[in-house]
């Protein structure tokens, strides 16, 4: 196992080098390093980003180029363009979506598998969509209209982020009260999103009687359609890989293993796309997800105990469960979240638990609202506004979180950072074990001797037989 760990990692690091001189050493490097105009042809791959800048209203966003065009000479080839744009030219281009633009090149401030930055000097012409690109942003759009119809402005905003990862409805006091009480998160796609919307597919499909074969072959439809309609970022590709295996585990009848799932899923993201390695987003995907594997089972084992012993607790609770799950997840990514943003949440895990309850009935009843107002918005506003009291409890609980004493802890960002928070999560770990040691003592010691001499699980003494010899 060893040495087939060593070989992987070698083949990636391999991989890994090539891409990135690649990268460093192209033609289209070098005409970026020159400051050169370029005219390029390439596909949308990421929906345009607002971003806070000096200069003006600015939107970031990701184009795969085919071909770069300066005079006489041409760059053919994919090739990544981290594009700044202005917003009130790029806004409406959705993911998909051909364009051809005028742009003047640069070098990236910070390394990786993005070749150059691209200042686009005008407004892009915008070819047609693939079909597939066409129906996810109609979906996106009338689960837009449906919300705007049938929500308040907060709620509104925020039931595309938690169903499709639509943020840009978002009001910016509900955005900023979410990131402050450690709830960004929901308004991400991520494996919780995937778990809640396929597994009501599965159960549609069981219901209506269907066979493995098509059940699966159901979930599997809807899994790509997911995907496309929230857009394949890190946290959505690697819930979509282990939401693939998880399906063919079920076809196959093999019992679905958490963490060769998981593991395989990085692999296979990895080698497709090496630059998920630097990606945050998928960082914390993944770490959160292996939280969740390895650690909760640990912590939840340390707070119920021996299942036989003598002090009577359960061994089984939702609400341990739960407190656990926020837990873990809280303590494995609170320090990539310091070295990322430079800070903490203090209440992350409590508003979380608050959240939990009404997150997954928020996303099943809006992806019916989506599906049903792209036949008719005023049937998918009725199915919408189901969800107005959860959303309203959400933003509740991200404002009060928000605006609690010392709810956002500033730290160092960067290696600095995370080592603090790191520490910082490793010894509330050891404190847990410690007061777990020394109440499983105290118990122990208050044990009887005659309890400890008979042993609890002594057989009562049987009455005499009645039966002759």
């Amino acid at each position: 196992m060893v040495v087939a760990a060593l070989v992987v990692t070698a083949a990636f690091a391999g991989v890994t080098a090539l891409r990135v001189d690649a990268v460093a050493s192209g033609p289209a490097r070098a005409a970026a390093e020159a400051g050169r105009f370029v005219t390029v042809d390439g596909v949308v791959t990421e929906d345009p980003r607002r971003l806070d800048s000096v200069g003006g209203d600015l939107v970031v966003l990701t184009v795969r180029a085919s071909r770069l065009a300066s005079g006489r000479d041409a760059v053919v080839g994919p090739t990544t363009l981290t594009v700044f744009a202005a917003a009130s030219d790029w806004t409406g281009v959705p993911f998909g979506t051909p364009v051809t633009f005028r742009a003047r090149l640069a070098v990236p401030d910070r390394p990786g598998l993005v070749a150059v930055v691209a200042r686009p000097t005008g407004p892009p012409t915008v070819g047609p969509a693939p079909w597939w690109g066409r129906a996810a942003t109609a979906v996106r759009s009338a689960l837009d209209a449906a919300s705007d119809a049938a929500l308040p402005p907060d709620a509104a905003g925020l039931l595309p982020g938690i169903v499709v990862g639509d943020r840009s409805g978002l009001l910016p006091e509900v955005e900023e009260d979410f990131t402050e009480a450690g709830m960004s998160h929901l308004t991400a796609v991520s494996g919780a999103n995937f778990a809640f919307f396929v597994g009501a597919v599965v159960l549609l499909a069981r219901a209506c009687t269907l066979g493995p074969r098509a059940t699966v072959l159901l979930a599997g439809l809807a899994l790509v359609a997911f995907v496309v309609i929230a857009r394949p970022s890190p946290s959505v590709l690697r819930a979509a890989v282990m939401g693939v295996l998880g399906l063919l585990a079920l076809l196959t009848g093999r019992r679905r293993h958490a963490m060769p799932a998981l593991a395989t899923a990085v692999i296979v993201l990895l080698a497709v796309d090496p630059a998920l390695a630097v990606s945050w987003g998928f960082a914390l995907s993944v770490t959160a997800t292996a939280a969740l594997v390895l650690l909760a089972p640990v912590l939840l084992r340390w707070w119920v105990g021996d299942p036989d012993s003598p002090d009577g607790r359960p061994t089984r609770s939702p609400v341990r469960g739960a407190v656990v799950v926020a837990v873990a997840a809280h303590l494995v990514t609170a320090p990539l979240v310091a070295a990322m943003a430079g800070r903490t949440s203090l209440y992350a895990v409590p508003a979380n638990l608050l959240a939990a309850p009404v997150v997954g009935p928020i996303t099943v009843v809006g992806a019916a609202a989506a599906l049903l107002a792209v036949i008719d918005v005023d049937v998918g506003a009725l199915v919408a506004g189901v969800t107005r009291l959860p959303l309203t409890w959400l933003v509740t609980v991200a404002r009060v979180g928000a605006s609690a004493p010392g709810a956002v802890i500033p730290t160092s960002d960067g290696t600095v950072g995370a080592l603090v928070v790191g520490a910082a999560a490793v010894g509330a770990i050891a404190v847990w074990w410690w007061l777990r040691r020394r109440q499983d003592a105290r118990g122990r010691g208050c044990r009887s001797p005659v309890a400890r001499s008979s042993g609890d699980r002594s057989d009562p003494p049987r009455a005499p037989s009645s039966r002759p010899g």
